[in-house]
């Protein structure tokens, strides 16, 4: 559904430990460490950070493909193989968090939770097994945090700017006022129920022949269109001056292939402005590709040789409705919005 959003300041979000209401003219508390964990339709992602001048400094990660969601779309439920999987990166990061004795954490989970009829079954099977209490956030909220994370890295320009989130089961739109100077403005959101996950289950793996694939990736971005369709009328006419940045797996990989990266580099990665046209020849020549051919690329690999292509259907949706010249690429969004606004809450200048 899409969302006129007020001008007025965000809300304080939500956290596993509130911290002290802080008095006029007192310092922000010390605490040694801040968490942040999303669980997604297919990751499972966490960030220990410490404040610090530049922000934040990250002193601890994880980072594992978990597909939650794999199967949802046809059974309405999360397969107790797909919970396994999510408990056990879990326990990880559960045991990072005690290791690192973070004082504030923020724990949230997306689509696949959302959608499942035992979401919150599996939300109460985590916090017995794991300690972690995962929080199901709103659509809204999810854009939110991916917007806080990465609005830093927007082309510089006084024009509309349009961010966006690819996940496994949806992906999150969301059209900002930004001119630098703060946090950026939120005008609308959007949140479509195509992810990579859920896509590519929506017309399978296997097909004979490139005939084949290019029909089912023709399918797979009018599928997309479609679900954008009531939110591209909200969009102001494109200018000239428009800006588009992308935050999830998916930009990162291709933008990764178009650097003909021989693994992956977050410091190439990370801030990049790439050539709109530059991604949809990316985008053309994988949607050609079989698995086994895109599994060869290092930047893709067997993890995410099935999936990616989707997420070129959806990225191609996006550029059809927002037309900017170049395209940012972040790598980071909701972990680092957790981040940004449990340490506001606390006083830290970010």
């Amino acid at each position: 559904m899409a969302h006129e959003a007020a001008t007025a300041p965000l809300p304080p979000a939500p956290a596993q430990a509130v911290p002290a209401a802080l008095l006029p003219g007192r310092r922000p508390p010390v605490r040694t460490c801040y968490g942040a964990l999303d669980l997604g339709t297919n990751n499972c992602r966490l960030l220990i950070a410490r404040p610090s001048e530049e922000g934040f400094t990250v002193i601890d990660a994880f980072s594992r493909v978990v597909r939650l969601g794999e199967g949802l779309a046809m059974s309405g439920r999360i397969s107790e193989a797909a919970m396994d999987r999510a408990v056990a990166a879990l326990a990880v990061c559960g045991d990072k968090l005690r290791r690192r004795r973070v004082s504030l954490a923020r724990s949230v989970a997306t689509e696949a939770c959302r959608r499942a009829v035992n979401g919150r079954h599996f939300v109460e099977r985590v916090k017995q097994e794991t300690g972690i209490a995962l929080e199901i956030i709103a659509p809204e909220e999810e854009a939110r945090l991916a917007m806080l994370g990465c609005h830093r890295l927007l082309e510089p320009g006084d024009g509309p700017a349009l961010i966006f989130d690819i996940g496994g089961g949806s992906t999150e739109l969301v059209l900002v006022d930004a001119d630098g100077v703060g946090i950026p403005k939120i005008k609308c959101w959007w949140s479509a129920p195509w992810g990579v996950v859920s896509l590519t289950e929506s017309e399978g793996r296997d097909f004979k022949d490139g005939a084949e694939r290019l029909a089912a990736y023709g399918r797979m971005k009018e599928r997309v269109r479609h679900a954008f369709r009531r939110f591209s009328e909200l969009l102001p006419p494109p200018g000239d001056n428009i800006r588009l940045l992308g935050t999830s797996g998916t930009v990162t990989t291709l933008a990764s292939v178009h650097l003909a990266l021989p693994a992956y580099d977050r410091r190439a990665v990370d801030g990049l402005l790439m050539p709109a046209e530059s991604m949809r020849g990316v985008n053309d020549m994988l949607s050609g590709m079989s698995i086994e051919e895109r599994s060869q690329l290092p930047c893709i690999g067997a993890e995410r040789a099935d999936l990616v292509v989707a997420g070129c259907a959806i990225l191609e949706a996006i550029m059809d409705i927002w037309p900017a010249k170049t395209l940012g690429i972040a790598d980071r969004g909701i972990r680092e919005g957790i981040l940004r606004s449990l340490m506001a809450r606390d006083g830290h200048k970010l």
